[in-house]
């Protein structure tokens, strides 16, 4: 069974996050990025900006319905595009999300009534409603982006899909814009599944993604907001007031979105991973070397953070790191990192072939001396869903009795674990920083060096 589980995987796509284009999906949760429609209207790409033309029109015709009288319809397209769950971006451990309700539907809509820049002209950055609107925030940007260009997003999704050889099938997809009609429709189209829920799945380019819009609510009220003005000394200041200010003062929301314009060079995509620096590992692999071995004044855990957040960089882009996962053994609490197997590497297509690792375990011990009962521990945990190949992370080599123990394990079971110690994870480090190797050779070493002893 697969930690945290990924579309690409389910699918029989190795490939690492680096190589493809869009944000792969995890199966049983969000992404925990959102787009951002800033992006999309940045973009040097026409496509992309005749997309984001795409979703302001829809989003003011919005403001055409209410004006003509059409409140109720309205309304109602505004909830059905508040939620997208085909997209699975956020922060819903269920990929499933709940729209907005008729009062907050109606509250956004009133911004076409009230505001006269937004009644004469509409919006030029629809994410302008979170600085107007309590209880909308970056999820709904998000949601209301994706449903607005729900049409792209299949076609884009059967391209990538068709590329990679993912099976697809005919399935209804709700809730998709037709923006001839200027409604919202169901249809159906050759698409990806969910393995359980036989729902659809969308991709979404990953250039689109961001940790919170560029345009947003904390950005507007840390750097822009008269709150002087807003609140008196000994008042508490409420977003609610700030939001009420706003909207009989649309000149100081027009000047920050005109700033936030200006300073459009600033704005970047977020990537799913990003690597520690240089000196951050340097720093950390100091941290590391300094620490007692054993469990004094919380040394262990301090390790095991310390290992957990200097890893995945290390090996990254050939392992994409998927969780670090508490686990219980006999009563013994381990902690080890997970990373997905993208079989990118020569390395990595082998332990696959002969161990069947789709995800590479790596248990980590503040130890001075790895024991059997640690070999026992790590090889009840090598079973064929996981796959049988493990590392430990710990201080020393192994000493003859253990490595006597593990060669048997490989002799009997055909399980192989290797050992990383501090003076290869310091040598990983330092081909790191000089970039002339990649820090998965020091991997592929210690293996090598344990097949040697075996028979």
């Amino acid at each position: 069974m697969l930690i945290r589980p990924r579309f690409t995987e389910y699918n029989d796509i190795y490939l690492p996050q680096n190589d493809l284009d869009f944000a792969i999906p995890f199966l049983n949760e969000d992404i925990p990025l959102y787009v951002d429609p800033f992006l999309i209207w940045k973009s040097p790409s026409m496509a992309d900006k005749g997309l984001h033309q795409m979703v302001i029109s829809a989003f003011n015709n919005l403001g055409t319905l209410v004006r003509g009288g059409k409140i109720d319809e309205a309304v109602k397209q505004l909830i059905t595009a508040s939620e997208c769950d085909e997209v699975g971006l956020g922060n819903s451990a269920t990929r499933q999300g709940k729209r907005i309700g008729k009062n907050s539907a109606e509250e956004v809509l009133s911004l076409f009534q009230k505001i006269p820049y937004y009644r004469d002209n509409g919006f030029r950055h629809f994410e302008e409603i979170q600085l107007f609107v309590d209880d909308i925030g970056k999820d709904r940007i998000s949601d209301i982006a994706c449903n607005f260009m729900k049409s792209f997003l299949i076609d884009y999704t059967h391209q990538e899909c068709s590329g990679l050889g993912i099976d697809m099938r005919d399935v209804k997809v709700d809730a998709v814009y037709n923006h001839t009609k200027r409604n919202f429709e169901n249809i159906t189209a050759e698409l990806p599944l969910h393995p359980e829920t036989n729902k659809p799945l969308l991709l979404v380019p990953k250039r689109w993604l961001r940790h919170t819009p560029w345009i947003n609510y904390d950005s507007y009220f840390r750097n822009h907001c008269p709150q002087d003005d807003i609140s008196h000394e000994g008042e508490k200041l409420t977003k609610v007031k700030v939001l009420t200010y706003n909207r009989d003062n649309y000149g100081l929301i027009d000047s920050f979105v005109k700033e936030k314009e200006r300073t459009v060079d600033d704005c970047e995509c977020d990537p799913l991973f990003t690597q520690i620096p240089v000196i951050s590992a340097r720093r950390k692999f100091q941290q590391i070397k300094k620490l007692p071995s054993g469990k004094d004044n919380g040394a262990d855990l301090k390790y095991e953070r310390a290992i957990g957040e200097l890893l995945p960089s290390l090996l990254y882009p050939y392992l994409d790191f998927a969780q670090e996962q508490a686990r219980t053994d006999d009563g013994v609490n381990i902690r080890d990192l997970i990373f997905y197997n993208s079989r990118n590497h020569e390395f990595l297509k082998e332990i696959m072939d002969d161990y069947g690792s789709r995800q590479i375990t790596f248990e980590m011990k503040n130890v001075a001396q790895i024991n059997r009962g640690h070999i026992d521990q790590l090889n009840r945990y090598l079973q064929d869903g996981l796959g049988k190949f493990g590392v430990f992370i710990t201080r020393n080599p192994l000493k003859k009795a253990e490595i006597t123990r593990i060669v048997n394990l490989w002799s009997g079971q055909r399980k192989a674990i290797v050992v990383l110690t501090d003076a290869d994870i310091e040598q990983m480090v330092e081909v790191f920083d000089s970039k002339q190797r990649h820090p998965i050779d020091f991997i592929v070493r210690s293996y090598v060096q344990f097949r040697r002893k075996c028979p």
